[in-house]
């Protein structure tokens, strides 16, 4: 018998007056838009134009309102946003696996200052973080917030790899690579804001202090005025060790929550790196502060440096992201990787299999990492009106098939180098799980020459 039912309307008969925009992604068979619902779609689509996301939906339904001067059919793939890194060292890349298994003080007084003073300068920072950028867009990062010294190169970095990035200048109150005289730390900051580049929106300057017990107390007071002045991010580690709170105990007779906090540096344009010494005092008043936690998972683990009170902490309201710390503390800049662990660490410390489940670690490496870094009105999630950062993962893989739940696998079975496609600011900046913006083979060889410079104390 023959077909005569009428042949389906073309999208143009559907809707001849369709908005031109510069790119649809179709036929995506999971879309995962990280909002609070964490939406998913099958056969999903996105509409971007310029530097915005204009719909996000069923690609039936997107293809009526849109068409496209690019289009590229998704099928097999799972698009997301791109992840956050939400505390790095960026420019440690040059230090990776320089002094492993060694405790924090240790590593850091022994190994890392030495190796600072002498091999840290703007060539450096500019190369370490240029190899950052592409080895985190490959395992879909597209937005870091680093805190190192020299960050106007690291700026340069980021903006050549085509990354997002909030750039952290370092202040310390002993000699650093970029300010020999630490009583000239503010100026050292000033010139950083004033070098800083402009005219682009995936760039955000921010303040870096150490620790509190790096920062005296005015250093800490005046680069907490000058954050909001400037009305940017105040970065510093929290309690990472316990030698640590007992030292602050000891110097200041509090522990450090409590000091920072008398210190008026605490509120919600405030991140705390690590965090993992906290008593319920303290995560009670971080939670009355609205400050925002990183959780470095991996780098904790490797220095033993204890198991940060997740669960704890969520329970009481605080907004979590995640990072990896520097290649020198982890080895590798991998939010997958940090997933997996953070869901499984907390599980078996807890001995609960549903302590941090798959959708709320999701959340912590993509809309909740957009809040604590404070730029969730752009990012974090997949919505109309955000930023084009988003990422596609090749889901035709045995260790990726069968696809039930996609935040399961997300979470516990995806690899960073599962990242095909990655868009920044509705740029595409990785095809085919290789950079468009610069030269990797180039980037890789600059690092090793500057290797070469570096020596290991035999101590």
């Amino acid at each position: 018998m023959s077909d005569l039912s009428p042949a389906p309307f073309t999208p143009e008969e559907r809707n001849p007056a369709r908005r031109e925009v510069d790119l649809l992604l179709t036929n995506i068979s999971w879309l995962v838009t990280c909002d609070e619902r964490m939406q998913c779609f099958r056969a999903g689509a996105i509409a971007v134009d310029g530097t915005d996301l204009l719909a996000v939906g069923q690609t039936g339904h997107v293809q009526q309102q849109f068409r496209a001067r690019s289009e590229m059919d998704l099928s097999g793939f799972l698009v997301l946003p791109g992840l956050i890194n939400t505390h790095t060292h960026a420019a440690m890349t040059c230090f990776r696996g320089l002094a492993d298994d060694l405790p924090l003080l240790r590593w850091l007084h022994e190994v890392i200052f030495p190796a600072e003073a002498a091999a840290v300068n703007p060539e450096m920072v500019y190369r370490g973080t240029l190899l950052a950028g592409i080895e985190m867009l490959k395992n879909g990062i597209t937005t870091f917030c680093d805190g190192y010294f020299f960050e106007e190169a690291a700026a340069r970095a980021a903006l050549d790899c085509g990354m997002r990035a909030i750039l952290g200048q370092g202040v310390l109150d002993f000699p650093t690579p970029d300010q020999p005289d630490p009583s000239r730390s503010r100026d050292r900051v000033e010139t950083f804001f004033d070098a800083f580049p402009e005219h682009t929106d995936r760039l955000r300057p921010s303040i870096f202090c150490h620790t509190p017990y790096t920062c005296r107390p005015e250093t800490l007071q005046w680069a907490k005025r000058l954050s909001k002045e400037h009305g940017i991010l105040f970065q510093i580690h929290l309690s990472e060790t316990a030698a640590e709170v007992e030292d602050m105990v000891q110097r200041y007779g509090e522990r450090p929550v409590f000091h920072l906090d008398r210190l008026g540096v605490l509120d919600d344009r405030s991140l705390c790196a690590h965090a993992v010494w906290l008593d319920p005092g303290e995560i009670e008043l971080l939670a009355a502060r609205q400050v925002r936690i990183s959780h470095n998972v991996e780098s904790n683990m490797k220095l033993a440096s204890g198991v940060a009170p997740v669960p704890r902490m969520l329970a009481a309201g605080i907004t979590i992201g995640l990072g990896t710390d520097g290649c020198a503390s982890n080895n590798n800049l991998d939010l997958f990787s940090e997933m997996d662990k953070v869901a499984k660490l907390h599980k078996v410390i807890h001995r609960d299999p549903v302590v941090c489940p798959a959708p709320r670690v999701l959340a912590m490496a993509t809309r909740d990492g957009a809040v604590a870094i404070g730029w969730e009105d752009a990012i974090g999630s997949l919505e109309v009106g955000k930023k084009a950062d988003l990422i596609a993962i090749d889901c035709n893989q045995p260790h990726l098939t069968p696809l039930y739940d996609p935040a399961s696998h997300l979470v516990y079975a995806v690899k960073g180098s599962d990242v095909r496609h990655v868009w920044v600011n509705g740029d595409m900046v990785v095809r085919d799980g290789q950079v468009l913006k610069v030269n990797e083979i180039e980037a890789i060889a600059a690092v090793n020459r500057l290797a070469g410079r570096i020596r290991l104390d035999p101590r």
